[in-house]
């Protein structure tokens, strides 16, 4: 049985800052368990809500099933009780719910439930996936909103009318209109969470739309600096929030997007940064160039 019932863990998460830790590979590209638990250990000593094992970030859609299951239990038995840990669920309806199932018995906190992989899908079929997986387990499930699944404000209160245990909405679309129709229509029933790449450029404004935590990727090499920056956005401190993102997060982004991929990418290049390599990542991502890395650790230096 999980450890928080489904509202607990709507709750906890929403008290403060979330992350998707990288996972560890080794030179030839196996998982590295030793390097993930070392990780994960570091990252709980930090003051977060809540880790999401094997996500985006997490390299969750490079992971074969059996791979999934390992992190995730991984996870859950390196910091299991101390952070919620929340699964993927990923693929078509059946994969998705398979892999809930499993995030289940492995002691997982919750769930969160990416967009089918490919395919276009109606309103009405994106209620029945999530239904399906809602049905499946007694965990608290989050649905990303982006790509292929891309919920209105009616889907998600029909999804959340119908299923107690639909507890979160994690937006990565970052449309005004829509994140307005849905906390006009749904309000306080669910937890919002930003989830759009480098989530702190967009946190001040969509805290007034209701999105009152998201998940950072940088706090995977940068903790303490994610962690100021999401209480900075929690008291509204328009001047703090505008210096860092000068300061640093602005130029991160104009190094993360010399290429395809390096959302992912410059994660695992911040660690290398700092020290704590967590090995390459997996094809179809590539690596940053030594010049990208060269420069993301001076911006790092910079800020000490």
């Amino acid at each position: 049985m999980p450890s928080l019932a489904p509202d607990e863990l709507a709750h906890t998460l929403g008290t403060g800052l979330l992350s998707f830790p990288v996972t560890h590979f080794t030179s030839d590209l196996e998982f590295d368990e030793a390097g993930y638990r070392e990780h994960l250990s570091w990252l709980s000593g930090f003051d977060v809500a809540g880790l999401f094992a094997a996500g985006g970030t997490g390299e969750g859609f490079s992971l074969r099933t059996e791979e999934i299951d390992r992190v995730v239990r991984v996870a859950v038995d390196e910091i299991g009780g101390t952070v919620p840990v929340l699964a993927p669920a990923t693929g078509g309806t059946a994969v998705a719910v398979a892999q809930a199932r499993a995030a289940e018995a492995a002691g997982a906190d919750g769930i969160l439930l990416f967009p089918p992989y490919l395919t276009e899908a109606s309103q009405r079929g994106l209620v029945d996936h999530i239904s399906a997986v809602c049905r499946s387990v007694s965990l608290g499930v989050i649905a990303y909103s982006r790509a292929n699944a891309v919920l209105t404000d009616t889907t998600v209160a029909q999804v959340a009318e119908r299923h107690p245990n639909f507890v979160g909405l994690k937006d990565g679309v970052g449309s005004i209109e829509a994140m307005t129709r849905t906390y006009a229509r749904v309000g306080d029933r669910l937890l919002y969470i930003g989830g759009l790449p480098t989530a702190e450029t967009f946190a001040l404004p969509l805290l007034q739309l209701g999105v009152t935590t998201y998940s950072s990727a940088i706090f995977n090499f940068l903790p303490e600096f994610a962690v100021g920056f999401y209480a900075d956005v929690r008291r509204q401190d328009r001047d703090a929030v505008y210096r860092k993102l000068n300061d640093f997060v602005l130029p991160y982004l104009d190094i993360r997007d010399r290429e395809n991929g390096y959302a992912v990418s410059i994660i695992k290049g911040g660690l290398a940064a700092i020290g704590r390599s967590a090995g390459p990542v997996r094809p179809p991502l590539t690596n940053l160039t030594d010049q990208d890395l060269a420069d993301l650790k001076i911006l790092i230096d910079k800020i000490g």
